[in-house]
């Protein structure tokens, strides 16, 4: 009788390096908000791959795991490279130019019922009863927590919908793609791969349309852009491929959405944002929803 109950147990390895990822996600937001003001938003990115590359290659080599791309795996690595990191990135960044970072939230945090969808048809991974309802209780908290004061989408912001919506449903396939069809490398030197591959188009665009200047830059941008490089572009992008080996695509999809209550509390605590009943309630809906995806 045990042996099933241990089987449907959930993988804590895989829980920890998941609350890792969104842990480190949701700081960003925050530190992204500070940035924003001094930072264009794609060297931002650049600036925060070019130290986690580094970081990521740095571990894969001090662990000795090989850096050289498997035979015939180079296509599928571009391919999940340009939906998990160049799609989210560059695309999430452009949205903040036609919407509110409330409005982009609640688009690009559509990704769990994206993934989902492609999770059942690429995976096998059914539409069950448990996952439907962690679906709309997570996604009832999030509209709580970023559609209290209200959210106007006019005319004039539907291209900014259009990149933020485009950006979710390319990481959630990019999730599910990942699930399916892996690349046979180390954890470390697949991350550093990806990073980099899917940081080069955001590059490009960084210099052929911002403005760069490092020396106008103060301290504290710059501490934010190594935390950017460290954390976010380096370690959590390192847990996240490894949480996605241990969690069913769709229960991984779900815990991102944890991603913006941490950026919701760290700007309460670091921006003097505000942190009342509607953002508790928003909690408890959305960790509500992310133990009943684990669960189903």
């Amino acid at each position: 009788m045990s042996a099933p109950l241990s089987a449907k147990r959930p993988d804590t390895v895989g829980l920890a390096l998941l609350l890792c990822t969104v842990v480190g996600w949701g700081l960003n937001w925050p530190a992204m908000k500070f940035l924003l003001a001094e930072v264009p938003p794609l060297t931002i990115r650049v600036v925060g791959a070019t130290i986690g590359v580094s970081i990521l290659a740095a571990i894969a080599w001090r662990r000795g795991d090989p850096l050289a791309v498997p035979a015939g795996s180079g296509p599928r690595l571009l391919l999940i490279s340009l939906l998990n990191v160049t799609a989210w990135m560059g695309l999430a960044s452009f949205s903040l130019f036609w919407l509110r970072a409330a409005e982009a939230t609640i688009v690009c945090y559509s990704m769990p019922v994206w993934a989902t969808l492609f999770a059942w048809p690429v995976l096998g991974e059914r539409i069950t009863a448990m996952r439907l309802l962690a679906l709309a209780c997570g996604l009832t908290g999030l509209g709580v927590l970023v559609l209290g004061n209200g959210v106007s989408v006019g005319a004039e912001k539907l291209p900014g919908v259009a990149f933020a919506l485009s950006a979710s449903v390319l990481f959630s396939l990019g999730t599910v793609v990942t699930k399916r069809w892996p690349v046979a490398m180390p954890p470390a030197s697949s991350a550093a791969w990806q990073t980099g591959l899917g940081c080069a188009p955001l590059l490009l665009g960084a210099l052929l349309f911002e403005r760069i200047e490092p020396a106008s830059w103060s301290a504290a941008s710059w501490w934010l852009l190594i935390y950017g490089g460290v954390g976010p572009l380096g370690l959590c992008y390192l847990a996240w491929f490894a949480a996605l080996r241990r969690l069913p695509a769709s229960a991984a999809a779900s815990g991102t959405l944890l991603t913006p209550v941490v950026g919701v509390v760290a700007a309460a605590a670091f921006l003097g944002e505000p942190l009342g009943l509607r953002e508790v309630l928003a909690l408890c809906l959305i960790i509500g929803g992310v133990v009943l995806a684990i669960r189903g």
